[in-house]
């Protein structure tokens, strides 16, 4: 079951994905997955190994950029750069979209010259609590 949540017109966040969910964010012309899932977290996740050949199977850019905690300010500017040259709609997921939506708003949402206010409102739209981390 997929839950992608748009954030923007060109971002949306997941929930963990399975490869045979790449399929579906090809139909909703997404062209970009980003992974922000280190792998091991849990025996059962799909390696991002696995998440890239099946993005690339279907025709998709793949990135990993793996976070554990709180994004660093590295790790925010490679998803900003990412989002910035996907060239269209990206997907990016974790466990439970949480990171995938904190690191937006720490480099992506900014660059794309959000206001704090608009930044935890888009946060809230989708389903997260951004008033305390952005």
């Amino acid at each position: 079951m997929t839950d992608f949540r748009q954030v923007t017109d060109s971002y949306a966040v997941s929930p963990q994905i399975q490869p045979e969910d790449i399929a579906k964010a090809k139909a909703d012309g997404f062209v970009m997955v980003i992974n922000n899932r280190p792998d091991s977290e849990v025996p059962d996740q799909p390696s991002s190994a696995t998440m890239e050949a099946a993005a690339k199977a279907a025709g998709l850019a793949y990135r990993h950029i793996p976070v554990r905690g709180g994004p660093t300010p590295d790790q925010a500017a490679e998803q900003a750069e990412a989002i910035a040259e996907a060239g269209g709609p990206v997907l990016a997921f974790c466990r439970s979209g949480t990171r995938s939506i904190i690191t937006w708003s720490q480099a992506a949402a900014k660059d794309a010259g959000l206001s704090r206010d608009e930044i935890v409102e888009k946060g809230s739209a989708a389903g997260y609590d951004l008033s305390g981390v952005v």
